[in-house]
């Protein structure tokens, strides 16, 4: 898929939203036949934890040396006034327990390519085409919700792999989780190994449905997905 191709339009529910819900109601018709039957004999055994994000590869091109500039906006690097090359994406979620309960000040970080193909790794590919106007790695610390967001752009392919945003979530000092988030509806996908590896259901938790942001006069696009990792 190359910048500026069109990208589905969706609701602002998705899969998680729906388990937690679900997950939520089954703990109140169990806490309702509890106050009948034996105490929370049913509690236990309706309890629906949500699946946790898959495991993926970090991959060669984490940066070999972090940014100045680390904040959750990639598309401007410091005090620079002209933004990265590239169509404007809005990512964020949660950052869940297979409880459905938030995670509170989880590290999150993101990197991925620029418009050109290339990491801000020293031996990325097209490493001499990088667009310095693009930060290439984030960072965002958690809120008493789970939520975490970050401004970027829509990620590109480059040789061997469909566009993909890299994730780590890190808590307590301990890191949880590495994963890749990829762009429904890219033809490249059911071409990328390590995507394909994953299955539908393990396809359905990293894949990120956008829509175009209601009044942007630029196509800013929107996405958000929960990670769900493995901590009580």
């Amino acid at each position: 898929m190359q910048p500026g191709d069109p990208v589905t339009r969706i609701g602002r529910a998705d899969d998680i939203e729906r388990l937690v819900a679900r997950r939520r109601l089954l703990k109140g018709f169990a806490l309702g036949a509890a106050a009948w039957l034996v105490p929370g004999a049913f509690a236990e055994a309706l309890e629906e934890r949500l699946p946790l994000t898959p495991r993926q590869t970090e991959g060669p091109f984490y940066p070999d040396r972090l940014p100045l500039d680390r904040d959750n906006d990639l598309v401007i690097v410091g005090d620079r006034v002209t933004p990265a090359v590239g169509r404007i994406v809005h990512l964020s979620g949660r950052v869940l327990t297979p409880a459905g309960s938030p995670v509170r000040s989880a590290l999150v970080e993101i990197w991925q390519v620029d418009n050109n193909g290339a990491y801000i790794h020293s031996r990325s590919f097209h490493r001499s085409r990088r667009d310095p106007g693009f930060q290439g790695y984030g960072q965002f610390v958690t809120n008493a919700k789970g939520e975490y967001r970050f401004r970027t752009i829509l990620p590109v392919a480059y040789p061997g792999r469909t566009p993909h945003i890299h994730v780590a979530v890190s808590h307590a000092r301990r890191h949880v989780l590495t994963t890749q988030l990829y762009t429904a509806g890219v033809a490249q996908n059911a071409r990328d190994g390590i995507y394909r590896s994953l299955g539908a259901a393990g396809q359905r938790l990293v894949t990120v449905d956008y829509r175009v942001v209601e009044g942007s006069r630029i196509g800013e696009l929107d996405g958000r997905k929960d990670l769900i990792v493995g901590i009580t």
